[in-house]
């Protein structure tokens, strides 16, 4: 079970994820989280140089998707700065809209990555779904939900003594994609589970 909280890699922001580093990583698709990994909770715009990052990957041919728990009007009015594709009300960490967003978008599982700020929403729904999870130190976490907040003394438990000289080294080991018997989970209406892109642009 502790395997399945350990993320892949941890960096402290998504700027670390230049073009070069994904490549020699063999990722060209990443699944990216929103709040507290692009952007604050309480703010709208994305902490500085997030916005050359989304568009340098792009023009790099890196494919991205959103895939958020908030509302999907909040995460659409965010998504269409960036004229991105998004899944809202994701329902991490089950992997259910994650591997939809993967097959809908034609990404590859085994070159794709969650990108998101949470041990156990991000990392946990990347590894369900037998995807790179890659873990981001969270943007300004006090200012998120209290509900939010009370993950993250459990996060630091996970965390604690995995510490390899002040950074997690890469580990790509992929765990196989759990299979679940439709009768694990009772899913939301089909209508709760479209897709929503705001363009054809990836």
């Amino acid at each position: 079970m502790l395997k399945l909280l350990t993320p892949h890699l941890r960096v402290e922001s998504v700027l670390e994820l230049t073009l070069d580093r994904l490549r020699e990583l063999g990722l060209d698709s990443l699944l990216l989280d929103v709040d507290c990994t692009l952007k604050r909770y309480s703010q709208n715009d994305v902490e500085p140089g997030v916005a050359d990052w989304i568009e340098e990957l792009r023009r790099g041919g890196i494919k991205l998707c959103l895939v958020s728990n908030g509302l999907a009007g909040r995460i659409g009015r965010f998504a269409q700065q960036f004229d991105l594709p998004f899944i809202a009300r994701a329902c991490k960490p089950l992997p259910f809209r994650m591997t939809a967003a993967v097959r809908k978008m034609g990404f590859r599982p085994d070159r794709t990555a969650m990108v998101g700020d949470q041990i156990f929403a991000d990392v946990l729904a990347g590894r369900l779904a037998g995807l790179v999870s890659i873990l981001v130190r969270p943007i300004r976490p006090e200012e998120e939900p209290w509900y939010a907040r009370l993950k993250r003394g459990p996060e630091r438990l996970v965390l604690r003594g995995k510490e390899e000289g002040g950074r997690r080294k890469a580990d790509f080991r992929l765990l196989t994609p759990i299979r679940l018997p439709p009768s694990a989970f009772r899913l939301p209406p089909p209508s709760l589970l479209t897709f929503q892109p705001l363009s054809g642009r990836i």
